[in-house]
């Protein structure tokens, strides 16, 4: 029994040692994505990167693609260099599980999303070393590989897509002010969505 509770306390002590703080080193990992290529964080050092959790089953994931609201910002900011891995960590024992070649036809498919990524993490490792609670839940790296903002991706926290319009968008802010050289305003935010479906 002291042996079991000694080897928990180690891990989670590893683990909050481990875990994504705005304004420390975000943790490095390695994902294969729904191509079977090997994706390194550590490659995209010298670029914004934005770390997107999603789940296609996800009514809140839903709101931000079937609006194209996500897409767009995908591709507005990507076409300035800016990297975008979209993860996806729900367990393969999950009723919301997508093999990579479905979770590929659904996203970028059919919604015409534009990640530069598209990444399993059926383990949950990442996910858990990020904290992430919800999809959507949205991070945003600098070059330097500083985690600058952490959560939700706007301040209407509801899965109606009417309230994309008035909604004050994080991520878009905290990209714009990175790259501008600014320190982010808003570095947290709460994050809201469905729970990821960890194994």
């Amino acid at each position: 029994m002291k042996r079991t509770l000694t080897l928990l306390a180690a891990t989670l002590a590893f683990a909050a040692a481990h875990a994504a703080d705005v304004g420390k080193p975000a943790p490095d990992f390695t994902l294969t994505d729904v191509n079977g290529k090997t994706v390194k964080l550590a490659d995209f050092k010298g670029k914004h990167v934005v770390l997107e959790w999603t789940n296609p089953n996800c009514p809140f994931v839903v709101k931000h693609y079937g609006s194209s609201n996500m897409q767009t910002l995908q591709k507005d900011k990507t076409a300035k260099n800016v990297v975008w891995l979209s993860v996806n960590s729900t367990s393969k024992s999950h009723a919301d599980y997508m093999a990579p070649g479905v979770l590929s036809s659904k996203m970028i498919g059919e919604w015409k999303a534009a990640p530069t990524g598209l990444l399993m993490d059926e383990s949950g490792a990442v996910g858990k070393s990020y904290q992430a609670k919800t999809t959507p839940h949205m991070y945003v790296i600098d070059p330097k590989g500083t985690l600058v903002f952490a959560g939700g991706i706007d301040d209407k926290r509801s899965a109606n897509p009417a309230d994309i319009k008035g909604a004050k968008n994080f991520v878009r802010a905290a990209l714009d002010e990175s790259m501008a050289g600014r320190a982010v305003s808003v570095p947290t935010a709460t994050p809201y969505g469905c729970s990821i479906k960890y194994s």
